[in-house]
């Protein structure tokens, strides 16, 4: 080759050594870094798959933090319904101690009454102050808020978490479909052992309920009026209260029944001075299909095929469709639990005994505390919790001669404080009431726990996983192999000096026609 003008093994040469360049840059470059992927011409869809997987991070990452946030939050909660609860077992022990007339003065009763008010105010207290970053925890404002609620049908609704998906309200529909019912058993008052309204012949009997057993006798004569008036006076030993079925003739007969609705309230009523069912004629009867609870309007059916005689009979807890799924019934209460509406329901016992009612529509308006504990935002991820008031005011609500109480009824002056409890001898009501604010603080801070433990924490540890496995895979993706990225090094400056060397030696092959010219 004695052509000059073009070098051919020096354009060879200098192409090579551009090349050996540019690798021995980006080694440099991923060295520097520690990254295999610095920009898309590196690997594009390792580029696209490593940022959405850094996106997924970021949002996991930040949903770690909001379940350990979360989770702050409800043991701060948890603590201020722990110091509730301690000031409601307070208030029961002095209940219990002014119950004690024999040996406690008035004085002391007055002083327990004075406790009793401030610990009931130190919770309402609690309730207003308890809080958490300027979050109140305890008021209600953490409370789903509810409208349309008619106390004819439902008397008290606690709801504990529902799922607004695309909508601003969730529809709340009741039907009952059984009704609660009491124990019940009925004395006919056309028997031979009775004339009138009165008995024709002395007997004896044994009455049991929820609450005791006591035994009564009553004399010929008495009529049935008397004797619904001594069996009511041992309603508090027993859980079992008599009436005339007919209060405009007493002799259609009485009827005993359980003081409350539900299953595990019952009613027994026997004669032990004689047969259950003799030539006197002392016989009992109970419902035994427990359809439809009768009306004491006068028109008692005694031919009704389904009255049966018996000596005991059991209460029926309400049974009741929430939004077209079963409901858990307990008395007058309903209770669901499922992933988009949790709630109680104290239903009002009219409505609980009479299915044949139209359901009972109210709707949950919002409120609520929602939790982020998932990297995106959509209802799978999110997790709604009530966190109801705690303020006495709003806390025991139970039923009371029809209608509803809290437990500031408790307080001096009301109805069913210490001192109005010591004046009639029946602490049964205040009781209730206390027992239910218990019970409500200490489900409330069950279902907190249970939240933390189940929802958050396994949350947590499941996020935390995922964070791991991610950046392993993101890692694989996009960080440089060291030992790869060395290696390449080495080769790339040996062919950088190699190249150099070869091109020198291109340029100096040219010079060698000068000997063609002599």
């Amino acid at each position: 080759m004695a052509r000059i003008n073009t070098n051919i093994p020096s354009v060879i040469a200098q192409a090579n050594l551009a090349r050996n360049n540019v690798d021995l840059e980006t080694r440099l470059e991923r060295l520097s870094t520690g990254l295999r992927i610095n920009r898309g011409k590196d690997d594009p869809a390792g580029l696209i798959i490593s940022e959405r997987i850094s996106t997924d991070l970021n949002g996991i990452d930040q949903a770690i933090a909001n379940t350990e946030r979360a989770s702050s939050m409800i043991a701060t909660t948890e603590s201020s319904l722990a110091e509730v609860n301690d000031l409601l077992n307070s208030i029961k022990s002095l209940m219990v101690e002014s119950a004690n007339t024999g040996a406690n003065s008035p004085e002391e009763r007055a002083a327990n009454q004075l406790a009793i008010d401030s610990a009931i105010q130190s919770i309402t207290r609690i309730s207003n102050t308890a809080t958490f970053g300027g979050l109140k925890l305890l008021d209600g404002s953490l409370d789903f808020n509810t409208s349309g609620l008619t106390s004819s049908t439902i008397t008290k609704a606690r709801v504990f978490s529902a799922s607004f998906v695309d909508s601003a309200s969730l529809s709340v529909d009741v039907d009952v479909i059984n009704s609660a019912q009491k124990g019940s058993l009925f004395f006919n008052g056309n028997a031979n052992i009775a004339s009138n309204g009165t008995l024709v012949s002395s007997l004896t009997l044994h009455i049991q309920g929820p609450e005791g057993v006591r035994e009564l006798s009553f004399t010929s004569g008495q009529s049935f009026s008397q004797i619904v008036a001594g069996i009511n006076q041992l309603t508090s030993l027993t859980g079992v209260q008599a009436a005339l079925i007919d209060s405009t003739d007493s002799s259609v007969g009485l009827v005993f029944r359980s003081n409350d609705y539900g299953a595990s309230e019952f009613v027994s009523v026997e004669r032990v001075d004689g047969p259950a069912a003799d030539a006197d004629g002392f016989q009992v009867f109970k419902f035994d299909s427990n359809a439809n609870f009768p009306a004491f309007d006068g028109t008692f059916n005694w031919a009704d095929t389904s009255l049966v005689s018996a000596k005991r009979d059991q209460g029926r807890d309400i049974t009741a469709l929430v939004n077209g799924s079963l409901a858990t019934g307990r008395g007058l209460s309903v209770k669901i639990n499922s992933p988009s509406l949790s709630l109680e329901l104290l239903v009002d016992e009219s409505f609980a005994t009479d299915p044949s009612l139209d359901p009972s529509t109210f709707y949950i308006t919002g409120g609520g505390s929602l939790f982020q504990v998932g990297p995106d935002i959509n209802a799978q991820q999110q997790v709604s919790f009530g966190i109801q008031s705690v303020a006495g005011s709003l806390l025991g609500g139970t039923l009371v001669d029809g209608s509803i109480q809290y437990l500031t009824s408790l307080m001096e002056g009301k109805s069913n404080s210490v001192e109005e409890n010591v004046r009639n001898q029946n602490f049964t009501h205040a009781q209730d009431i206390l027992d239910k604010a218990i019970d409500e603080v200490s489900v409330l801070r069950g279902r907190m726990g249970a939240f933390e433990a189940n929802v958050l924490a396994t949350t947590q540890r499941s996020l935390q996983a995922q964070f791991e496995n991610l950046t392993a895979s993101r890692s694989v993706i996009r960080d440089a192999d060291f030992a790869k990225e060395t290696s390449e090094l080495t080769r790339a400056q040996i062919l950088q000096s190699s190249g150099t060397s070869v091109l020198a030696l291109a340029n100096q092959q040219a010079q060698s026609v000068l000997q063609l010219l002599g």
